[in-house]
């Protein structure tokens, strides 16, 4: 009896100090993640965030991450095989995320994004009714979380953007949908892009679209200023230079 009380504080401290090593692990990996990031490699920041994910599976942050830049390498990618396997892959840590806490507004956010992503695989698969419900689902319960979630808020205005400029009214279940949506029209896609735009000064991908919501509707002014504003924002992600670049060519045509 007296040998096992002796023994006991040791197994204590072993076990503390197995999760001390545990969170410096995970710590370094986050570190790593983030470094790669910023060096906007991509690539090898996914599988930093993919072996956080496995080494703590309750991380929602690493894999709303491990969502994010799936769709993001996905989306560059020219064969729609290889699009298609980072999509489900993103989709499958999209519910992770979603199943560990769906209280969650970056869960809720992924589960949209993704939702949204692989409507361009295939813009005439039976799914896409349901796809394009479940973008407005999750962006709002993401929103309802946390307001100030800019990524949701750009998501849910690039939603009523497409639903106004895209084919997605030509199908009857979305028109159904749609009608059904008193707020569905461009000042939406204004309001929610303009507001992702206060929060996050530097998401260059907003201030792309957000111009072409602009000269959608017949607002050049607007789309200058953002325009303008666009092409001068340092690049945070390994797509920014793109947008600037995609934006000074709308600058010239306006010009």
């Amino acid at each position: 009896m007296n040998f096992k009380l002796k023994r006991l504080p040791v197994f204590i401290i072993c076990f503390f100090l197995s999760l001390q090593v545990f969170a410096q692990d995970n710590a370094a990996l986050l570190r790593e993640a983030k470094q790669l990031e910023l060096k906007f490699d991509e690539v090898g920041a996914l599988k930093k965030y993919e072996q956080l994910a496995a080494a703590d599976a309750s991380n929602i942050n690493a894999l709303v991450k491990c969502a994010e830049l799936n769709c993001s390498i996905g989306n560059r990618e020219k064969d729609i095989n290889s699009k298609t396997n980072y999509f489900k892959q993103a989709l499958v840590y999209a519910q992770q995320a979603y199943e560990k806490d769906s209280t969650s507004s970056d869960a809720c956010y992924a589960m949209a994004l993704v939702n949204y992503k692989v409507n361009a695989l295939d813009p005439d698969n039976k799914q896409l009714i349901e796809n394009i419900k479940q973008v407005k689902i999750y962006s709002d319960k993401s929103l309802l979380a946390n307001s100030n979630n800019a990524k949701a808020n750009y998501l849910l205005g690039m939603w009523h953007f497409e639903l106004i400029h895209s084919g997605w009214l030509k199908k009857k279940g979305v028109k159904d949908f749609y009608n059904k949506i008193p707020d569905t029209q461009i000042d939406s896609a204004v309001y929610y892009m303009e507001k992702a735009r206060s929060i996050e000064p530097y998401f260059a991908q907003d201030y792309l679209d957000l111009a072409k919501v602009y000269i959608y509707d017949h607002q050049p002014a607007k789309a200058l200023e953002v325009l303008n504003k666009l092409v001068k924002l340092p690049s945070r992600t390994y797509d920014d230079a793109a947008y600037k670049e995609e934006g000074k060519q709308l600058l010239e045509k306006m010009r």
